[in-house]
């Protein structure tokens, strides 16, 4: 299917290992943290440094795009073969806060290497899968002889995902000429474990709202007016409550129609994983698991939408009582989404739901956040297929087995609006610690992911052609 050999890619990799490991070192020590006001010259200087690493790695277009917020990076290196197909990488060059006191064995942003392990934040999430691809391209080269990709190669690293991608859909639909592709590479997602290779092939959608109760102008008595007037923190409850049903189905009216039903194959797929419910359990620091009925764990998280309770507040809060009843109450929500869903119709079922259940005397204020597509790929879909063959080929034969994300991330915006299949090449593990103290990366799977990428450009031509 390649015409990369595999030991001209390892041998390249291996000859340019401690280069391309210098260079990451550098781009880590720039605290690119988009959420912080303070650091919004550190991000600029990381778009900076990444544009100008990416035209000395070859790329003959290389440009720092403005937005209302943080820097994104485009690049461009265009085939020399008639007829190749497009591919843009995704990811993104910003960074969570981190601070030495939050529980840091070392400064985050001075990287150590210990053990294989490379201690930076941003290590994994998202510089080290970012910056795989552009070794990833020179290995691709080398070992084939071309002086150009085997595709028409793009990448998209946006500025402001940490702090949620605000400006990055009205970014894509701006530039959707330039960022035209017949498949998106996301370089930010995980795989199962350092020993279970794995492609995930689905993000899930997100709607976030927030619901302001007001009933009473000011608190009152509750003796003298409790029982005869309504009580907005009683009705935050009561919506809250109302959420679920026995079988913790989302009782909203029309909240499952669209959803995508998991197939047979899918669900065995799902339970080939090695999956332990202890010590997911113990990961997520709970006692027991519970969810909707007739689905397992992974499926639930993996392929079902959810409604979640996040935040409840109203009246007093303080030590020992006091006897009233709140002039106000706040309820915030937010619902995952599946493939079939769409964010703007559970947006409407919300609302209708939310005010069915407000008496007379509560005015209520419903907020929503922007929401997040979901996103699923075929599991019988060509570039999937490509996919999958170049990372068992890093992985030495491997079986390459299929995951999804409970979580959401504006890759959905780049299939909605580009109107191109996402795939998701990642190499992360869940010991690296996103957003924690301490992230890290293996450098051994950092270069499985350098290896994939060399070996998929020649995987995805020969697929197109």
């Amino acid at each position: 299917m390649s015409d990369t050999p595999d030991s001209a890619v390892r041998q390249y990799i291996e000859h340019h290992r401690a280069a391309f490991l210098d260079d990451l070192v550098e781009w880590l020590r720039i605290p690119s943290v988009s959420a912080q006001p303070e650091h919004a010259a550190d991000v600029r200087r990381s778009a900076d440094w990444l544009a100008a690493k990416l035209r000395e790695s070859g790329f003959p277009v290389a440009e720092v795009w403005a937005t209302p917020g943080a820097p994104a990076v485009f690049a461009e290196w265009p085939s020399d073969a008639p007829g190749a197909p497009t591919v843009l990488v995704y990811g993104h060059h910003d960074v969570q806060p981190a601070a030495l006191e939050d529980g840091w064995h070392s400064d985050p942003f001075e990287p150590r290497t210990e053990g294989g392990k490379l201690y930076a934040r941003g290590a994994a999430d998202d510089k080290g899968q970012v910056f795989f691809h552009t070794l990833g391209v020179q290995a691709h080269l080398a070992a084939t002889g071309r002086t150009a990709p085997a595709v028409n190669l793009k990448l998209l690293i946006e500025g402001e995902e940490e702090s949620g991608s605000l400006n990055f859909r009205a970014l894509i639909e701006s530039h959707t000429d330039r960022l035209a592709a017949d498949t998106v590479i996301v370089s930010d997602t995980g795989m199962w474990s350092e020993s279970t290779p794995t492609v995930c092939t689905g993000m899930r959608g997100l709607v976030d709202c927030e619901i302001e109760l007001d009933g009473p102008d000011q608190d009152i008595h509750s003796g003298s007016f409790g029982g005869a007037v309504p009580n907005p923190a009683t009705v935050a409850a009561r919506i809250a409550g109302a959420l679920h049903d026995a079988d913790e189905r989302v009782t909203i009216p029309g909240f499952y129609d669209g959803v995508q039903p998991l197939t047979d194959a899918e669900r065995g797929l799902f339970a080939e994983l090695p999956f332990d419910e202890d010590t997911w359990l113990a990961a997520a620091k709970s006692h027991a698991t519970l969810g909707e009925s007739g689905y397992t764990t992974l499926e639930r998280i993996w392929a079902r939408p959810t409604a979640e309770v996040n935040g409840i507040g109203g009246g007093y809060q303080g030590p020992g009582g006091k006897t009233i009843i709140p002039s106000s109450a706040r309820l915030k929500l937010t619902f995952r989404l599946v493939a079939g869903q769409d964010p703007n119709a559970i947006e409407v079922a919300v609302s209708r739901w939310i005010a069915d259940r407000v008496p007379a005397g509560i005015r209520f204020n419903l907020a929503f956040a922007p929401s997040t597509r979901p996103c699923l790929t075929p599991l019988d879909h060509p570039a999937l297929q490509s996919l999958v063959h170049a990372m068992s080929r890093a992985f030495d034969g491997q079986k390459i087995r299929f995951t999804r994300e409970g979580g959401s991330g504006p890759a959905a915006d780049l299939q909605d609006v580009l109107g191109a299949p996402v795939l998701f090449l990642g190499i992360s593990v869940p010991s690296d610690g996103w957003h924690a103290p301490n992230e890290k990366v293996e450098v051994n799977l950092l270069l499985k992911g350098v290896e994939t990428a060399a070996h998929l450009w020649s995987d995805l031509a020969a697929a197109h052609s």
